[in-house]
């Protein structure tokens, strides 16, 4: 039986599910009746759900048994949360909370670290989830230093709706917002002060380009011609900007294809072969292959199937050449990361029966 991604529970046989991050798949437990959870694979590493599964319902990972820190290993960056007396912040804390774990399983996925402030207080991550309690008191979605703070509003939909349609924006999501930031938080730790950042320079151009300026004249007047250089009109305020929307966008492209490829998706291609659903993988090489022959089929086959359905595109992107060399760059920086760690377990789907 396939489960899925926010499962609690199998629906056929009625064993606790969770994700268990060292193996990269869902895994089904039986709690006992003192709260202990065995997992139902013979010989399987014990496991413990995060505080915030059982405490809050929030959270459906797992962490070692033996592990002393309280919450999983998306949980334990977030340190700031919203005044969750009120319910429509619960609410909005647990919408953040799922989008973040998934964005938290793609980097684990592309073997990208992964550590919170606690563990790296230098170079770990650390997520804000704030209220804008007064029109004064603005809360501003961005990234400083590792710490990444995101405005609740932007898990309502119809706010973040106003938002997208006010700066003309094709897309705008809970799950985009992290991809993004999180992009920011890369470049500090991948490119910045690395040998990447000239070749950096050379593609997405000089990042010591005043950036206060920059925005300013983005904002005062955007420039008519983005669409020819920079996978969106923001892409082209500045390079730090430009990195952090194609990082969203590898992601985002990552994420699109390795989904299809669970499902099996094989699409029929008019005068050619076949289109087969596989994810990037390191051994890929250069991008540009995989988006032309993998991921433009499949968006093609999410627009037509969106529109059919009366909805917005779901992929409402044209990639110019000039964003095919940055996402290359992307695509390189990630495997050069990722050959520097140790490998985790391949992502796969997991049935109750083998979990």
């Amino acid at each position: 039986m396939r489960v899925f991604f926010e499962n609690v529970a199998c629906e056929r046989c009625g064993a606790a599910l969770g994700f268990v991050p060292g193996e990269m798949a869902m895994a089904a437990f039986e709690i006992a009746a003192d709260g202990a959870w065995t997992r139902l694979r013979d010989g399987a590493a014990p496991q413990r759900p995060c505080s915030n599964y059982n405490n809050a319902q929030t959270c459906n990972w797992m962490l070692p048994a033996g592990d002393a820190a309280p919450f999983c290993v998306s949980c334990r960056t977030t340190d700031v949360l919203p005044a969750l007396g009120k319910p429509e912040n619960r609410v909005s804390w647990a919408l953040i909370e799922q989008a973040k774990r998934r964005m938290v399983y793609s980097l684990l996925s592309l073997r990208l670290p992964v550590r919170s402030k606690a563990e790296d207080a230098a170079h770990g991550l650390s997520f804000r989830f704030l209220e804008e309690l007064t029109p004064a008191q603005r809360v501003m979605t961005g990234h400083d230093n590792g710490t990444i703070t995101l405005n609740i509003d932007e898990a309502d939909d119809a706010r973040r709706e106003e938002e997208r349609t006010r700066l003309h924006e094709p897309y705008r999501t809970l799950i985009g917002h992290f991809r993004h930031e999180i992009g920011h938080y890369y470049w500090d730790l991948l490119v910045g002060g690395t040998p990447w950042l000239e070749r950096f320079r050379s593609v997405f151009g000089d990042e010591r380009a005043d950036y206060a300026q920059a925005l300013a004249a983005h904002y005062a007047a955007p420039r008519a011609d983005w669409p020819e250089r920079f996978v969106s009109a923001y892409a082209s305020s500045h390079p730090w900007e430009d990195w952090a929307e194609c990082w969203a966008h590898y992601l985002h492209i990552q994420d699109g294809l390795e989904t299809a490829a669970a499902w099996g998706l094989r699409l029929a291609s008019p005068g050619g072969e076949p289109v087969t659903a596989k994810p990037l993988l390191p051994h890929d090489g250069a991008f540009e292959p995989a988006l032309i022959q993998r991921w433009l089929p499949i968006s093609q086959f999410i627009n037509a199937m969106s529109r059919s359905l009366g909805l917005r595109d779901g992929y409402p992107f044209v990639i110019p050449a000039p964003v095919v060399e940055k996402l290359d760059l992307v695509h390189q920086v990630v495997i050069s990361a990722a050959k520097r760690r140790d490998p985790v377990p391949a992502a796969r789907s997991t049935a109750c029966n083998a979990s």
